[in-house]
């Protein structure tokens, strides 16, 4: 790998700062101009909060969006728990509200921003918001990750919350964990987010003191990065219709998520266990932003902090979208957080 800690960049937001306005983060980029017809999701806006409320303290104008992305998934989450998850550009809300992933994102950012806080404020109305949402319950296995990860972000502040601690066992439950009859991965193919359900196993078992959950979701992630693994050492991910027990490498359009959910999954392990083995899980994920991948492609503009929408087999796709790029960011938090904890 030539990921070294001296090469890591300084996490730029200026595509993130273009992609935004006074509701949200718009969802789809032309190139990297915001296409502003197709609005806004809180699935990207929960993520959105996670990355950017780390820096808020730093920038006023990273400030400024943690506010209007806060605000937004207050307003998505319903007295009742469901979430809305679509907003048009003139920031009125175009679906009914459901558990989807965007429940599950959302209460991740919620969480995020219950545990990073600048101020008391956001603090408070993160923590109120996510308790309405944690009035529900949702039958999705990734939404449950999304939701368990968050809930472990706001009991690291708020311990006693104890409908947060039923609603992240609850969450933990549906997450599968035995080894399948084809393969050691305990769904039929690889989805998307994969690690996500590795992530929550790790720090929701270590948050409820259940080690053999813990055990799981490290055994998971172990199986997860063998599979991801090309034969020339770097992360080869599944591509958008997944990966079955019989598909080859490489696979395509491989998408950010992938390689963000490794790698966030990856720094948690290595904080769990202190095993320097995830920490090359966590450098070969950012590695893929920066190709060392199966196209060769640099997926990462450092200069404006933008990502790339995916992983094609001649190139990548020129567009840069809100996924592509808080997938981006997000695993260079965690490359950058690897680097200082092993100092």
């Amino acid at each position: 790998m030539t990921t070294s800690s001296h090469r890591l960049p300084t996490p730029c937001f200026e595509h993130v700062i273009a992609m935004s306005d006074r509701h949200g983060m718009f969802e789809h980029a032309k190139g990297k101009e915001p296409r502003i017809e197709h609005g806004y999701c809180s699935d990207d806006v929960g993520r959105a909060l996670s990355v950017v409320i780390r820096h808020a303290s730093t920038d006023a104008r990273l400030d400024r969006l943690t506010g209007v992305y806060l605000g937004f998934l207050d307003r998505a989450v319903t007295a009742d728990g469901m979430v809305h998850n679509r907003m048009s550009s003139d920031g009125k809300w175009t679906d009914e509200p459901g558990v989807g992933d965007w429940w599950g994102r959302t209460l991740g950012g919620l969480g995020s921003a219950a545990r990073f806080a600048p101020t008391a404020g956001y603090q408070t109305r993160a923590i109120r918001a996510f308790a309405r949402a944690a009035k529900t319950r949702t039958p999705h296995i990734r939404s449950a990750a999304f939701a368990a990860l968050g809930a472990c972000d706001l009991l690291r502040v708020r311990p006693e919350a104890d409908p947060v601690r039923v609603l992240l066992s609850d969450c933990l439950d549906l997450i599968p964990r035995r080894p399948g009859s084809q393969w050691n991965w305990p769904e039929p193919r690889l989805r998307y987010a994969n690690a996500s359900l590795c992530d929550a196993l790790i720090v929701g078992g270590i948050t409820l003191r259940q080690p053999v959950t813990v055990r799981h979701g490290l055994a998971m992630l172990q199986t997860l990065l063998e599979l991801e693994t090309g034969a020339q050492g770097w992360l080869s991910l599944a591509g958008t219709s997944g990966r079955g027990p019989d598909d080859p490498h490489p696979l395509w359009d491989q998408q950010p998520i992938e390689a963000a959910a490794i790698a966030q999954a990856c720094l948690h392990a290595f904080e769990v266990t202190g095993d320097l083995s995830w920490v090359h899980g966590v450098r070969r994920a950012w590695g893929w932003f920066i190709g060392e991948n199966d196209s060769r492609a640099m997926m990462y503009d450092a200069a404006v902090g933008a990502g790339h929408d995916g992983l094609e087999h001649f190139g990548r796709n020129s567009n840069c979208g809100a996924e592509s790029t808080l997938a981006a960011l997000s695993t260079l938090q965690c490359a950058i957080s690897i680097t200082a904890v092993r100092r």
